[in-house]
């Protein structure tokens, strides 16, 4: 068999290496590498679990915030800490927020350059452009001078020999199927969620205090509220936050959801190509009231089997034997053993990359046989699963959300597909815009009982009650559970005395992106390329990149390393 090396995987968070081998033109095996190494627990032992959420924020610069809530919430969870109610609908905004900023943001900028032909967008009629327009939205920006001034920008943009980001792209791949005005229209959506997402990223700003990296506070949020204060969370700024999220509502309606139906259109033989394990994890999060209770969240938790959705399995996350992570191909040492599964309290991360089959660079191709990635391989009660998007939108429909029906009926009304078309790439892809229709209608309702909440008198934020360390037991532990957009996020703390003992988090790319695990299974990267992909350039292997991208990978939150003498991590040559 032929292999096919590409690393790194761009438009991405992070570093990522995907080897695949060919029987012929179709991909036979797959394997999914992160080729930079987190430190980040090893970082925090000894340290004060207060300030762990301002630690775990840098393992990524895209996922910031939700490293953050998840932090603050194992140390609450380990000291029984329970939040003011108008701290809990804050978080739920913040998260909303996020999840919407990062799904449009993935898909304009990281994911449509997959199967939009930027250069080909020259080729569109401006006027057919904003008829085409039209007839998918009621966006006030579509007339024929609109779609014409953009494409004279591009025109320059192409001519300059300067792309960019656009460089090195595939455009003339005979896989891109969308007419010259569709590009057109892509292009002209890709420049304007642009200046979009810079206006949305505020509402974390008024909450959190600035935006990357806002603040947290364990036990609630550092947003006090004064509506009469010109410093505190005021009338003004409530009523701005409510001005975002309706800005955040228009664009996901009049853009995001029909460009997404539109694209589809074009490529709905991908309804049947990427789906892989057919399993589904939530840990399910945003909950109606104070408490972290399960039966009040928006998003429910368990797992899917099998694609069948007449049985959702609970999930234990506490159970020693159900949430494990495998090192047995991964450039890691378990004290007891390679082989076996750990728990994330009993978590060790103990580096070993040249003992453990990690080739001296530079390397034309991993050996799969031992160890290949720095991801560890997470399994649900030795069950390789699939977080993200579509196991959410995936759950919901199994609970029964109304909503959720309508959006996904309607959905595969519209491009005349079947229900099993939601367990491929395009379904992965059709979820993410789904689920942001979703939370941006959600978002209203927490805005309006945080506003009815603060009529009734309550403008509590912060519950303080077990800040002091004496109040602490001996020892404690706790796990910060939360569905981060790309997936369950959990983070794992055992204090003691004091000081953090053992801290693990374990992300949504280490669940899909990880490698194989003692019993060889693949994990979800790697079992969806090997799903139906036929290639039809292997020297431009776009097929590879609409799966993985699919996913929305940030291999940063799973893996990463700076040299400890020179600061240095890599040099990268640009040609």
């Amino acid at each position: 068999m032929s292999r096919i090396v590409v690393d790194p995987i761009t438009r991405i968070e992070g570093h990522l290496r995907i080897e695949v081998e060919l029987a012929g033109d179709r991909i036979a095996q797959a394997y999914s590498s992160g080729t930079m190494v987190r430190g980040i627990e090893i970082i925090l032992k000894g340290r004060d679990p207060r300030d762990a959420w301002a630690f775990v924020q840098r393992i990524c610069g895209v996922c910031t915030l939700v490293h953050g809530i998840a932090s603050v919430r194992a140390v609450e969870d380990a000291l029984g800490i329970a939040l003011p109610l108008n701290a809990q609908l804050i978080r739920n905004l913040m998260i909303g927020a996020q999840y919407i900023h990062d799904h449009v943001m993935h898909f304009y900028h990281l994911h449509a350059l997959d199967w939009v032909d930027v250069v080909n967008a020259l080729k569109a009629d401006p006027k057919a452009t904003a008829e085409l327009a039209q007839s998918l939205s009621s966006w006030p920006k579509s007339s024929p001078g609109y779609f014409a001034d953009i494409q004279n920008r591009l025109k320059t943009f192409v001519e300059s020999g300067q792309l960019g980001i656009f460089a090195n792209g595939y455009w003339g791949h005979p896989a891109y199927r969308l007419p010259p005005e569709a590009n057109l229209v892509a292009v002209a959506h890709y420049l304007e969620a642009l200046a979009w997402q810079r206006e949305v990223a505020r509402l974390h700003a008024i909450f959190g205090g600035k935006n990357p990296h806002p603040n947290f506070l364990v036990g609630g949020v550092p947003s006090p509220i004064d509506p009469e204060s010109d410093s505190a969370i005021n009338a003004k700024r409530l009523a701005e936050v409510k001005g975002l999220i309706e800005q955040m509502q228009t664009f996901v309606e009049q853009v995001y959801l029909p460009d997404t139906l539109a694209i589809a259109s074009f490529y709905k033989d991908w309804a049947s190509r990427g789906e892989g394990l057919g399993n589904f994890l939530c840990y399910g999060d945003l909950p109606a009231g104070a408490a972290m209770d399960p039966e009040t969240f928006f998003f429910p938790r368990g797992v899917i089997l099998n694609r069948d959705l007449s049985v959702v399995h609970p999930v234990d996350v506490g159970a020693p034997d159900e949430i494990q992570e495998f090192v047995a191909h991964a450039w890691y040492d378990y004290s007891a053993g390679n082989e076996q599964g750990l728990h994330p309290y009993l978590g060790e991360t103990r580096l070993n990359y040249r003992g453990r089959g990690g080739p001296k660079p530079p390397f034309s191709q991993l050996d799969v046989s031992k160890g290949y990635s720095w991801l560890k391989a997470p399994r649900w009660k030795g069950q390789a699963v699939e977080v993200g998007p579509l196991a959410r939108v995936l759950m919901l429909y199994a609970k029964g959300h109304e909503q959720t029906q309508e959006l996904v009926k309607k959905t595969l009304t519209d491009l005349d597909l079947p229900i099993n078309a939601l367990y491929s790439t395009l379904g992965r892809t059709a979820a993410r815009t789904l689920e942001t229709k979703l939370l941006a209608d959600a978002m209203l309702v927490w805005y309006r009982a945080l506003i009815d909440n603060i009529r009734l008198g309550d403008t509590r934020t912060w519950n303080g009650e077990r800040w002091d360390p004496a109040t602490w037991p001996k020892t404690a532990r706790g796990a910060g559970l939360m569905e981060a957009p790309r997936g369950a996020l959990a983070h794992w703390i055992v204090i003691e005395d004091g000081k953090i003992a053992n801290y693990q988090a374990v992300v949504p790319s280490t669940w899909n992106a990880g490698p194989r695990d003692a019993n060889e299974q693949p994990g979800a990267y790697e079992s969806a390329l090997q799903d139906n992909h036929q290639l039809i350039d292997p020297k431009q292997p776009v097929e590879i990149l609409r799966t993985i991208h699919s996913f929305d990978p940030c291999i940063a939150c799973a893996v990463h390393l700076i040299e400890p003498r020179s600061g240095e991590v890599l040099e990268v040559r640009v040609f």
